[in-house]
């Protein structure tokens, strides 16, 4: 058996894997209790599992939470990567690939590494409980200002004199020249930060203690719990509640998204 054969049969392997437990969900999420685990072609399929989902916890709270996270996050990483990218792409300081390394540093060190010292910082600042405290270890990104940077190195020098001769001052060319072009990588880190922030679990879990903090993930888990008793189509309709979104992203953007990765510069 050739190589590319294995290959093959190996990407398919790992895609059924991958997708069983999403096939699984929609099954159960538009079938009765009755079908949970009995597959059958005439099963009556049905709705009635989403609105009893939607009722049984407060998750139009949980969206508004998990928007606003998201939206925070999203604005505040481009507003200070942007800047910090084009710095460590264009300007000449002393130490400046030294800081670089710094910042790329970041890179290696998983943030659940952080919880006990991030939650004593927040404690300290008087933010527990809060979207903000959520937000504010993710304001910055190591990731993000990579990114940019390698795109940012890109743009001709010519185009950034030809706007400084015109008198542009330092900020209106960044954001006459630099993030236009630069337009394709903003969307694929937007798609990758969304996905991320909307998907947290554990520091959200860790740093909220009511509803009115929850994102979408917590609140699932406490939906979920043995506590509120287990009903797996009730479970899973609420499962691709809060995933639908991310997933209608993906496949509308996804060609967007790939073709961005191979023009943000990374080699």
């Amino acid at each position: 058996m050739s190589t590319r054969r294995l290959e093959m049969i190996g990407a398919w392997v790992l895609g059924l894997l991958w997708v069983m437990p999403l096939a699984y969900a929609i099954w159960t999420a538009f079938h009765g209790s009755a079908y949970a685990t009995h597959f059958s072609l005439t099963a009556p399929l049905t709705l009635i599992n989403f609105p009893h989902a939607w009722d049984a916890a407060p998750f139009a709270r949980y969206f508004l939470n998990t928007m606003i996270l998201v939206a925070v996050v999203l604005v505040a990483q481009f507003a200070l990567c942007t800047p910090a990218a084009y710095a460590f792409a264009r300007m000449e300081f002393r130490g400046r690939d030294t800081v670089f390394a710094i910042v790329l540093l970041q890179l290696m060190v998983a943030p659940d590494v952080l919880l006990v010292a991030n939650y004593r910082t927040m404690a300290q600042m008087g933010v527990v409980d809060t979207i903000g405290a959520i937000a504010l270890p993710y304001l910055g990104s190591a990731f993000g200002i990579f990114l940019l940077r390698q795109t940012f190195r890109q743009v001709p020098q010519e185009l950034d004199d030809a706007a400084r001769l015109e008198g542009s001052s330092l900020l209106g060319r960044i954001w006459r020249v630099y993030v236009p072009l630069a337009r394709p990588t903003y969307l694929a880190y937007g798609l990758v930060a969304v996905s991320y922030h909307w998907n947290n679990f554990l520091w959200p879990l860790v740093i909220t203690n009511s509803v009115s903090t929850r994102p979408l993930t917590v609140g699932l888990s406490v939906f979920a719990s043995t506590d509120q008793g287990i009903d797996w189509t009730i479970i899973t309709a609420a499962t691709l509640m809060t995933s639908g979104p991310l997933l209608l992203a993906f496949l509308l953007f996804q060609r967007q998204f790939v073709a961005s990765f191979m023009r943000a510069g990374i080699r």
